[in-house]
């Protein structure tokens, strides 16, 4: 089976080819050094105060010094190591002659802007063993500034504020229950004086929600569910009572899901926070809702008063979501001709494949296009603003499996778009990649582990040639310049491999893009022309960010590969090559003279695993218990990707005491490995290193013959 669903998966791919300022008046003056609404508005050109740079989330900087016939001048300015090789997915912010970044773990630091001389960093000591609770890695998207404050959202589930000055935290707010499987890698934004976070945790049983904390005490002013409690459990609000609706069984057990864990843009006129809200929990339609309903407001994008929490219209992007097709992806506002009348427009590219604009004072939907080619809809009903779904997809129902594209990790991820509004182009950074959905019969919710109720050990890839060459061919990546008004591609660069970074517009004309292969480029605006391009020794994620400090224009950018592309496709992790992390911030200018040192070697432990002797039946066993509970962070079929060990290579494989003490005993809980005791006998726990011992072997084979992979 495993050998036909990754046939097919290859098939489909190839196929589918400071002031404490709480006031909204635009009008007042900005407090001397401090950040608040009338500065973030007004945005100069020189600055970059949040994460989006401006509420509208553009990611768009008018600055055009550095432009198509200056690009070729650009050089590294500085760069500054990181103290973590987990992935960087930070936009960094420039404030007033400093740049703020977080990284892994939630950490946060200040750095001269010119210079790069580090002021201070702070560590909030997230417990390493918070990592079992997080899909995606360690990852951090960024910081928050108001008045004299930073805000980061760490991974345990904290909103902590930080003196922009001395680095020293000022509060501290627990946001989230951190007895449940809660985390937080998403960037504040702050509004009205609020700072608004929200969290992650779909896969492992959460329960969705955004709230709003007071900037200057921390204390909570408002909380917005984004999924129904448990009938006569909690007096809700009429927007919740019509979500109930929508659902079916006893949803509340796995929590339902919706957790909004990254994407926020605001409307400072109309008063409205737009948040995208996440998958459901668990994805499997089946076991979440009894395989019925819309499942209100799972993967939508939804209103609300921005002052007191309150709903004001919602779009659901993918009614009675059944394969992680999030809403969570960039949002984006601006104000564009359509039909011969200005709009004020949302846009946003989500999992699904499907480029939305919507009408963003009210939710209408405007117009929606394939952005990639997609196999689980046909198109969007106009008149309906519903998916035309081909029935195939909904795989609970037939039984079968359904080879998805996009997959899971959607035809566009978390990665920043940008918007240039002088030629009205989106740019998308997108993943062409599927993924094989298969029911599981008789899946059960555990504490720990994934909690998807689809059989990811089925469709594990096998030690055979042909299906891995031809899945590796189909995989790939792109950026495409899109036309939102006509809905059609204007151009677009093609990537080796999927999992490229976010992306950067400017003033001069040009588009800014980090790579999976470890490459920062520059690209022509108008036609994708590659202008420059610089080697960063690992892959980039992030999103760029430029400011201008003494008349000097500056790119900056978080580099370090990591994520989920970085730890669960197995062999296709390393599609666009073996890459590795490096984590730094990397600041380029024009003439800049600056150097990277040379990076360490690239090596690998051998693949000399123990004999594979254990019993079929034992093996089988353990695979099913990899693919659900280890692969997400160890990697499809045992492959490893770059920065968690390859346990194929692992010397614990040859001492059932060793792998004992890791996997029962949690002897690496302080780097993340915590105990499986509560889940697993002994026995299990031998029958999964028995499952690792048979793969290495078949690799090993596999790579000994001519021409292997």
């Amino acid at each position: 089976m495993r050998v036909a669903i990754a046939l097919l998966l290859g098939t489909s791919l190839a196929l589918s080819a400071c002031g404490k300022g709480t006031s909204q008046d635009v009008t007042a003056p900005a407090s001397t050094g401090g950040v608040d609404a009338a500065r973030i508005i007004a945005a100069k050109p020189a600055e970059w105060l949040s994460t989006g740079r401006t509420y509208d989330e553009q990611r768009f900087s008018p600055l055009s010094a550095i432009n198509q016939d200056t690009v070729g001048k650009l050089g590294l300015a500085w760069s500054a190591d990181m103290d973590t090789n987990r992935g960087q997915e930070a936009t960094p912010l420039f404030i007033d002659g400093t740049l703020y970044v977080s990284t892994a773990w939630s950490m946060v630091k200040a750095y001269d802007a010119h210079s790069g001389k580090l002021l201070w960093s702070y560590d909030p000591e997230v417990p390493r063993d918070t990592l079992v609770k997080a899909c995606c890695d360690a990852v951090n998207r960024g910081v928050a500034a108001w008045g004299d404050k930073i805000f980061v959202g760490t991974l345990d589930g904290r909103l902590i504020a930080i003196d922009r000055k001395s680095g020293k935290p000022v509060w501290s707010k627990v946001t989230l229950d951190q007895t449940k499987n809660y985390t937080i890698t998403g960037a504040p934004r702050v509004v009205n004086g609020m700072v608004v976070i929200g969290n992650g945790g779909a896969e492992f049983g959460a329960r969705g929600y955004v709230a709003a904390y007071d900037a200057d005490t921390g204390i909570e002013k408002w909380k917005f569910y984004t999924v129904p409690a448990q009938p006569g459990t909690e007096k809700e609000p009429d927007y919740l009572k019509k979500a109930a609706a929508t659902w079916y069984g006893e949803w509340w057990k796995q929590g339902g899901g919706g957790t909004v864990w990254d994407a926020m843009a605001y409307d400072p006129e109309l008063d409205l926070l737009y948040i995208g809200v996440g998958n459901g929990s668990p994805w499997n339609q089946a076991y979440r809702s009894d395989g019925k309903g819309d499942n209100l407001y799972l993967s939508s994008i939804v209103a609300v008063h921005a002052k007191t929490g309150e709903y004001a219209w919602h779009y659901q992007t993918t009614p009675g979501d059944s394969w992680d097709f999030t809403a969570t992806q960039h949002i984006m506002l601006a104000d564009m001709e359509m039909g011969g009348q200005k709009k004020k427009v949302l846009m946003q590219a989500p999992k699904n494949g499907f480029f939305y604009v919507l009408d963003r004072t009210n939710g209408k939907l405007l117009s929606a296009k394939n952005f990639v080619p997609v196999n689980w809809a046909s198109g969007i009903d106009m008149k309906t603003g519903r998916p035309i779904e081909n029935p195939e997809a909904r795989y609970y129902k037939t039984g079968k499996p359904f080879i998805g594209s996009p997959g899971a990790t959607g035809a566009h991820s978390w990665h920043p778009m940008a918007f240039d509004p002088k030629s009205q182009t989106v740019f998308i950074p997108a993943n062409l990649a599927a993924f094989p959905y298969i029911p599981e019969k008789g899946w059960k919710a555990n504490k720990l582990g994934f909690n998807v109720g689809v059989d990811i050990a089925a469709a594990a890839m096998p030690a055979d040639k042909t299906v891995r060459d031809a899945a590796m061919k189909a995989t790939t990546g792109a950026l495409i310049a899109w036309d939102p008004i006509a809905q059609k591609e204007k151009w677009r660069v093609s990537y080796k491999g999927p999992w490229n970074g976010g992306l950067l517009a400017t003033g001069g004309d040009l588009v800014f893009q980090g790579t999976a292969t470890g490459d920062f480029n520059a690209y022509a605006t108008k036609d994708g022309r590659k202008l420059w391009s610089f080697p960063a020794q690992t892959g980039i994620v992030a999103a760029p960010i430029s400011y201008e400090l003494d008349g000097q224009q500056y790119v900056a950018v978080m580099a370090g590969w990591g994520g989920v592309w970085a730890l669960a496709p197995g062999i296709l992790s390393d599609k666009s090559g073996p890459s590795r992390n490096i984590s730094r911030l990397l600041v380029f200018k024009l003439d800049g003279k600056g150097a990277l040192p040379a990076p360490p070697p690239h090596s690998a432990m051998p693949l000399d695993p123990p004999p594979s002797t254990a019993s079929a039946a034992d093996i089988a066993a353990g695979g099913a218990r990899f693919g659900r509970y280890c692969s997400t962070c160890h990697g499809d079929a045992a492959v490893g990707g770059s920065i968690v060990p390859d346990l194929r290579r692992s010397a614990a494989l040859n001492d059932r005491g060793t792998w004992q003490m890791i996997v029962h005993d949690g002897a690496l809980k302080d780097n993340g490995m915590v105990s499986f005791a509560s889940i697993f006998s002994a026995k299990e726990i031998e029958d999964i290193r028995a499952y690792v011992i048979h793969r290495a072997n078949e690799d090993k084979t596999l790579e000994s013959k001519p021409n292997a992979r």
